[in-house]
């Protein structure tokens, strides 16, 4: 112990190697949060989850916020069940969500929901399930024709929403649909859904956009040119087996998350809907 006199007064001074301890246990009572929260936190602002018991498993974290992913499958594969249930589910966490059908109407889509017991209740403000006209979309690509060679000043856009309505999930019910109101049109209709998805990019919204195919299919699209523009590609199969069909779903591709790659039971249950399993595999595709 070393003393040395300030002031007039004697003081002592430890030696450091005393002094250290007490330092070291101030600095470790410091709380510190751990690198795994924040990442966890990170990944909730940066993916969303569909909230179907199984899907959201098939991904390391989720589904990309703001992506496009078209929906693939055959008559009666559960496409427009699976568009459903994901935007019950936005909505019940206070996502806006619209659902813009081509072919059912709002009230047919909304008895859907109720047979599966899916009632939105409080949370119906967040939904808005809605019949869009197949000739109001070709007027409106020969109005984006016009606007890019000159003949139109006004600014078009691909879909009209609500007013007051900005959506955080869309669904396009179906792009098999709008491609049929394109006969002998192909050309323009790829110049339209291009405008679409780049439209959906720029509002900056996640879209699940139908695709009507074979039962096990091998094109996922009407023209193919969806499924390039597309961000992730899943697909409902319904494969036969014997004198049975079998539900299997798979996710074929999806940027910028990390996804198992695999085809994987589904089933469609009373009162439930989508159940899929992402530990029982399917073969036979």
């Amino acid at each position: 112990m070393v003393k040395t006199i300030k002031g007039g007064e004697v003081q002592e001074l430890k030696p450091e190697n005393e002094r250290a301890p007490a330092q070291k246990k101030r600095t470790a009572n410091k709380k510190k949060v751990p690198e795994a929260k924040l990442q966890q936190k990170t990944d909730q602002h940066e993916f969303i989850k569909t909230g179907i018991p199984g899907l959201d498993a098939l991904f390391e974290h989720g589904i990309p916020k703001n992506s496009s992913v078209l929906i693939a499958g055959g008559a009666g594969s559960g496409k427009t069940l699976l568009c459903l249930q994901i935007m019950v589910n936005a909505a019940k966490v206070g996502k806006k969500c619209m659902y813009m059908s081509f072919e059912e109407s709002a009230a047919r889509l909304k008895n859907h929901m109720e047979k599966f017991g899916w009632i939105l209740g409080k949370y119906e403000k967040n939904v808005v399930i809605e019949r869009f006209n197949l000739f109001d979309i070709t007027r409106s690509i020969d109005a984006l024709l016009a606007k890019q060679s000159g003949d139109l000043l006004i600014d078009v856009k691909p879909v009209l929403f609500p007013e007051n309505f900005k959506p955080d999930i869309i669904v396009i019910d179906s792009l098999t649909a709008i491609a049929s109101a394109f006969s002998k049109r192909e050309e323009t209709y790829r110049i339209y859904i291009e405008q679409l998805f780049n439209y959906f990019e720029e509002l900056g919204v996640s879209t699940f956009l139908i695709s009507e195919t074979e039962q096990e299919p091998r094109i996922f699209s009407p023209t193919g040119v969806e499924e390039f523009l597309a961000d992730g590609v899943i697909v409902l199969y319904s494969i036969r087996k014997a004198n049975v069909r079998e539900n299997g779903l798979e996710v074929l591709k999806m940027r910028g998350a990390k996804h198992k790659k695999k085809i994987v039971a589904m089933q469609i249950l009373d009162k439930t809907g989508i159940e899929v399993y992402p530990e029982q595999e399917v073969f036979g595709v």
